[in-house]
């Protein structure tokens, strides 16, 4: 399995070996990604427990053969850059407020409960394809994709069919590797922490196990999203394990989870 993941993300690098790279023109010095990873079936069952109003992607979710295709894109966040910071934006406000933040970038606030609100992204037609692929809430009335790029990509400058094309490429990577394969296997199970985490280890090695922070909800626990740092100069490179940096935190998910079914 180890074996056929690498040829597939080999495969991967191929195909987009004449893809335009994501370059941040304005706010460049940071140095980390956070690429945050929805466990889809989980999202939805985390918006069904709130008792909030049921996005259509979750509403019209159906099950699928390949059980790694619930693990799909939330976002891709540039950390907090440095000419930013100086300026007195600590790390929880640029969480919050992205390309909002005050004193700068000072953008217009992209708001959650808003998100069609958002400036179109800009995005071709083909990309916008291949984005709704992974993004469940890309486009139609929920437009995740506007919400993201206003709030964690407009202010760098990026390229929006870069910004795409690595989110794309990321997340197939993940997918492909033995934490994807592991994620497929263990579809509707519960598991344990320790598993998941050799899962991590057997892709990129032991010492990036700290760069995955899982979010889980409900009581028993069940996953919802997997957020990984990965260094801002790796962000163009196929995912390796010299690819990522530590987190502050592993997340919430107990020592064991359910990786959640479709359906409530």
């Amino acid at each position: 399995m180890f074996r056929k993941s690498i040829a597939c993300v080999t495969l991967l690098c191929a195909a987009s070996a004449g893809a335009t790279p994501l370059v941040a023109t304005r706010y460049a010095d940071f140095d980390r990604y956070v690429l945050a990873l929805s466990w889809q079936t989980g999202f939805c069952q985390s918006q069904h427990d709130r008792q909030r109003n049921e996005p259509d992607e979750c509403r019209l979710q159906k099950e699928s053969d390949d059980k790694a295709t619930f693990l799909t894109v939330h976002g891709l966040w540039p950390g907090l850059p440095k000419s930013i910071a100086s300026r007195g934006v600590d790390d929880r406000r640029w969480m919050r407020f992205g390309c909002a933040s005050r004193p700068v970038p000072n953008m217009p606030e992209a708001r959650a409960n808003r998100k069609c609100q958002a400036a179109e992204t800009g995005i071709s037609l083909e990309m916008a394809d291949k984005l709704n692929g992974v993004m469940p809430g890309a486009g139609g009335t929920s437009c995740l994709e506007r919400y993201e790029y206003a709030k964690h990509g407009v202010c760098f400058g990026f390229d929006p069919d870069a910004w795409v094309a690595t989110m794309v490429r990321l997340n197939q990577e993940v997918r492909q590797s033995p934490l994807g394969a592991f994620i497929a296997e263990n579809y509707g199970k519960t598991i344990d922490r320790a598993t998941f985490n050799y899962a991590i280890a057997r892709a990129w090695g032991v010492r990036n196990v700290n760069a995955f922070k899982l979010t889980c909800n409900g009581n028993p626990a069940y996953l919802t999203e997997i957020q990984i740092t990965i260094k801002s100069s790796a962000i163009n490179a196929p995912l390796s394990a010299t690819s990522f940096l530590p987190q502050p935190h592993p997340g919430n998910c107990s020592q064991s989870f359910v990786l959640d079914a479709v359906g409530y």
